[in-house]
């Protein structure tokens, strides 16, 4: 899971047009240590480091963390409503 939230964080950044370093000063992060989480060399982050990588991708870390939804295509767009997501997005019940 760790791998998949990097992940997504990266792509986040990226969307918004952020470099690593502008992206670790919103989220209030030192930007070296910024630096080794998204390299994934940080596999133990604390609950207050992931709050703050949430915060600075624009959303709580319930939203984050939400893999089944998709992420915007483009920067300001809303994340897809449950209905609005693909089905091939969408998680089968049991």
């Amino acid at each position: 899971m760790a791998k998949r939230l990097l992940a997504r964080v990266r792509e986040l950044r990226e969307a918004r047009g952020l470099s690593q370093e502008a992206f670790a000063e919103r989220a209030g992060l030192k930007y070296k240590h910024y630096q080794a989480i998204e390299a994934g060399r940080k596999s133990d982050m604390r609950f207050s480091t992931l709050q703050k990588l949430a915060r600075a991708c624009g959303m709580e870390l319930w939203e984050l963390l939400r893999f089944e939804v998709a992420l915007p295509l483009a920067v300001g767009e809303d994340p897809p409503k449950d209905s609005e997501t693909p089905v091939s997005r969408r998680r089968r019940k049991p």
